[in-house]
């Protein structure tokens, strides 16, 4: 099934994908799917364990679902000072 989402890029994700946010249809099974797409797509270097994923504004699951219109946010780790 395919579903139509928002992607949200910050940090080095955003720098490596050249955007902040891109519309992509997906039959990704799940989040960790969906990245895995993603990260073909844009040659992203960060591996998996190191981000974090959100969807409509609250922090997911890699196995969860992808929704259909949702807007899913990857995340790297920040450093901050």
């Amino acid at each position: 099934m395919m579903a139509t989402v928002t992607l949200l890029y910050f940090a080095s994700l955003r720098e490596a994908a050249g955007l902040a946010s891109e519309r992509v249809d997906t039959a990704a099974a799940d989040l960790q799917g969906l990245y895995a797409e993603t990260q073909a797509r844009h040659g992203f270097q960060w591996p998996l364990a190191a981000l974090r994923v959100a969807v409509d504004g609250e922090f997911a699951r890699w196995r969860d679902a992808v929704p259909d219109g949702a807007e899913v946010a990857f995340i790297p780790p920040v450093s901050g000072g």
